[in-house]
């Protein structure tokens, strides 16, 4: 099923929620709503679900309003913090949906049952049935959650925080899991999340939100190599700010001149440079492009050693090394080192990229 959403403005009161949301989503996506608290996502997941009202613009599903079909029985909805009937067993919570059917479209309890059975399977969760939620691991009381919004055979699922309130490992796993899901059924999903690396690893595409407005739409790779705007740059990961100046085709970085890439168009003398920890590199030994540092802070345990580099003006820079960099040359606090730029970022209204 496609969702269409049509300059969409949600009020409460005089504070403006969702401002003039325009986008739409294919039938089959994996759609991630992305922002920070108070960016209007979760809104925005809302009003789709039917479950608040635009103040202005609509909603439509395969081209239909979605105001003219208030069943919302199309809609499967997990919140994040499960909202399971406690005096339920996981086998009652899951059938829910379609044992308070109409006696003339209830399922027979021989397919509710079968019914309930694929789900359990499907969630992983085979020879719990007679479990109640607080038996479960918070993942398990989640998978249920799902099932139940399954089990009434929507044509979309829409996720808010699903995963938000579990722990770091838990949240990994299933959101490994979300994605073999939905590879597996193809249904169109939209989910909320504030969590970056959940929304470019699980989603399709990825919508920035931030302030009741859209701030860039596109695949993961997309958003996070060739984001729109410094609040996309900045949001999707740790990043490096440099107010620089730019004399004779060259930006000079800490008072020195690094040749500029093709992307970068000065039309002033003053701008920002963006640069990601990951994006530096670090010798003992003074390059063609290099700055000079010293290292006030050092941590290897991770998949990468990260660094604090303090210039010779006072800015500190972030660093983040490969562990086989870091490794072969054991970067000591208090040690001299040079340190290169790979890539750059500029966002100014006075130039283009």
């Amino acid at each position: 099923m496609s969702i269409k959403i049509n300059q969409v403005v949600k009020k409460f009161g005089n504070f403006t929620a969702l401002d003039r949301v325009d986008f739409e989503i294919k039938s089959g996506e994996l759609v991630a709503l992305l922002g920070p608290s108070g960016s209007g996502k979760t809104t925005l997941l809302r009003v789709i679900a039917g479950l608040e009202l635009p103040t202005d613009g609509n909603v439509s599903f395969e081209g239909e309003d979605a105001a003219k079909d208030s069943s919302n029985a199309h809609v499967g909805f997990v919140f994040q913090h499960y909202a399971l009937f406690r005096h339920m067993s996981v086998f009652d919570n899951i059938a829910f949906g379609l044992t308070v059917r109409p006696r003339a479209v209830r399922p027979s309890k021989k397919n509710i049952h079968e019914k309930v059975n694929e789900l359990l399977k499907l969630v992983r969760l085979e020879g719990m049935a007679k479990r109640f939620p607080s038996q479960l691991s918070g993942g398990q009381r989640q998978r249920v959650a799902l099932a139940r919004a399954l089990a009434i055979e929507p044509k979309m699922l829409l996720l808010d925080e699903p995963f938000g309130s579990l722990d770091a490992r838990v949240r990994k796993e299933l959101r490994q899991w979300l994605r073999e899901l939905h590879d597996k059924l193809h249904m169109t999903s939209v989910f909320v999340t504030h969590d970056q690396e959940e929304a470019l690893e699980v989603a399709d595409r990825v919508v920035v939100m931030n302030q009741g407005k859209i701030e860039q739409i596109g695949t993961p790779d997309e958003v996070y190599h060739h984001p729109a705007n410094p609040f996309v740059y900045h949001f999707l990961g740790n990043v490096n700010l440099f107010h620089c100046r730019f004399e004779d085709g060259k930006v000079y970085l800490a008072d020195t001149p690094v040749a500029l890439g093709e992307n970068l168009k000065p039309t002033a003398k003053n701008a920002t440079i963006y640069i990601r920890p990951h994006l530096f590199d670090v010798e003992r030994t003074p390059g063609p492009q290099s700055f000079k540092a010293t290292v006030k802070y050092v941590n290897a345990a991770g998949p990468v050693a990260k660094m604090e580099v303090v210039t010779p003006s006072g800015d500190t820079i972030y660093i983040e090394l490969s562990q086989e960099k870091y490794r072969r040359f054991h970067f000591k606090k208090d040690e001299e080192v040079f340190v290169t730029p790979k890539e750059m970022k500029l966002f100014d209204s006075d130039y283009s990229i």
